[in-house]
């Protein structure tokens, strides 16, 4: 029975697309941290651009190169850890190279990082889970670039409230996102992300606390009020001026007194 490749033939509407691909592919990666191998089991979304005379990329090759890639990388790569997710996303597009012609091509990798913390006054470890994205994008002239992103959980305490209640006012959890888009060869690592907006709350937050730590939390929360607007420059100014590249910062207020929520955001 005759093949027909109608990705081959010319489409009736003549347009290029930047972005044809696969998502929600999940996979295992291993990642050299500091000296110790974390396993992931991030999702990727790969996906190479298709030029106006062409119906539509062969998706079967595309996931075969993918699956072969990926297969290699378990046996050669992935088990033998990375350096970082970037590093990982580099490679998956390098292995595409060989299987599937394009001129540009992203990496997109979803996961958690879990960071062990101390407790503030009991001392115990916490292990907190944070969201990162890692992208890797690469452009029409051969130029490799990344984009990297993380979700944070913190708190904050009104200060408009506190001033015209005698002290008492409403707490609510706030969640920051910082997005650094830099050259491939700047190094930016993913905690020093968190570690920027988890410290620009009015105080951090803890999945495990005794009542000794809750107490300081508490104290910390009500010593350092500010608005969801506060928190977003805080971060800005402080992601600014230690990574390279363009700066994306949003911040998100759950609001406990109000039935809508409140947002700041601000980039460079």
């Amino acid at each position: 029975m005759p093949i027909f490749e109608t990705q081959e033939e010319t489409p009736e509407i003549k347009e290029r697309l930047h972005r044809v691909g696969i998502t929600n592919l999940r996979t295992v990666a291993k990642i050299n941290w500091k000296g110790s191998v974390y396993t992931f089991l991030p999702l990727f979304e790969v996906t190479i651009d298709v030029p106006a005379e062409k119906k539509g990329i062969h998706m079967s090759r595309l996931v075969e190169s993918i699956t072969e890639s990926m297969s290699e990388a378990v046996e050669s790569e992935v088990l033998e850890a990375h350096s970082s997710l970037e590093e990982l996303g580099k490679c998956v597009i390098k292995h595409i190279e060989k299987k599937h012609p394009h001129k540009r091509a992203e990496v997109w990798i979803k996961t958690h990082l879990v960071i062990p913390r101390e407790t503030p006054a009991s001392g115990k470890t916490s292990y907190e889970p944070y969201d990162v994205e890692v992208g890797v994008i690469k452009n029409y002239d051969g130029s490799f670039e990344k984009v990297l992103r993380v979700k944070v959980i913190g708190n904050t305490v009104c200060p408009h409230a506190m001033a015209n209640n005698n002290g008492k006012t409403h707490i609510q959890r706030a969640i920051g996102e910082l997005e650094v888009r830099a050259p491939f060869s700047k190094e930016i690592p993913l905690e020093d992300m968190i570690d920027v907006v988890e410290s620009s709350f009015s105080n951090p937050t803890y999945t495990l606390l005794k009542t000794v730590d809750e107490n300081t939390v508490v104290q910390g929360m009500f010593t350092n009020p500010k608005f969801v607007e506060d928190v977003a420059r805080e971060i800005f100014a402080k992601a600014r001026e230690r990574f390279p590249g363009k700066i994306r910062v949003k911040v998100i207020s759950n609001e406990s007194i109000h039935k809508h929520d409140v947002i700041a955001e601000t980039w460079s």
